[in-house]
């Protein structure tokens, strides 16, 4: 085999590797967090990182999502320079955002991220980012 087969053969590899992330949208809330869809109130199933978050509809799965982690990532936003580069996160997902007492920065995202977890991966000012997640 040529060394431009090889490359070509290394290229496609590329293009066509599988990534086993979700793609959607994260905004952020404020404290007071009260996990009440998920755990009452009992604020002792919070991280102690603070890396936590509500689910959106989408990954709700009437309650299921209590208790799972996801590695998150910020990959664009509206303003340039808004994700953090290199910043991966793991969280934890403590209620879920429809019915979360703290209201998020913008409505119908994927996850409602904690300011703490939001501003680890990207500029705290922006309302909403766009991310990749993949459940842990």
């Amino acid at each position: 085999m040529s060394n431009s087969h090889r490359l070509f053969l290394f290229l496609l590899v590329q293009i066509l590797h599988v990534s086993y992330a979700d793609v959607g949208t994260a905004s952020h809330y404020r404290p007071p967090y009260l996990p009440t869809a998920c755990y009452g109130s009992d604020a002792a199933q919070f991280p102690s990182s603070n890396l936590f978050g509500a689910a959106g509809e989408g990954i709700w799965d009437n309650g299921a999502a209590c208790g799972r982690q996801y590695m998150v990532r910020c990959i664009s936003a509206a303003v340039p320079g808004t994700c953090i580069v290199g910043q991966t996160i793991q969280i934890r997902i403590v209620d879920r955002a429809l019915d979360s007492v703290s209201r998020p920065s913008r409505d119908g995202t994927s996850m409602v991220l904690s300011t703490t977890a939001f501003g680890t991966i990207a500029n705290p000012s922006a309302a909403s980012i766009n991310i990749e997640f993949q459940l842990v």
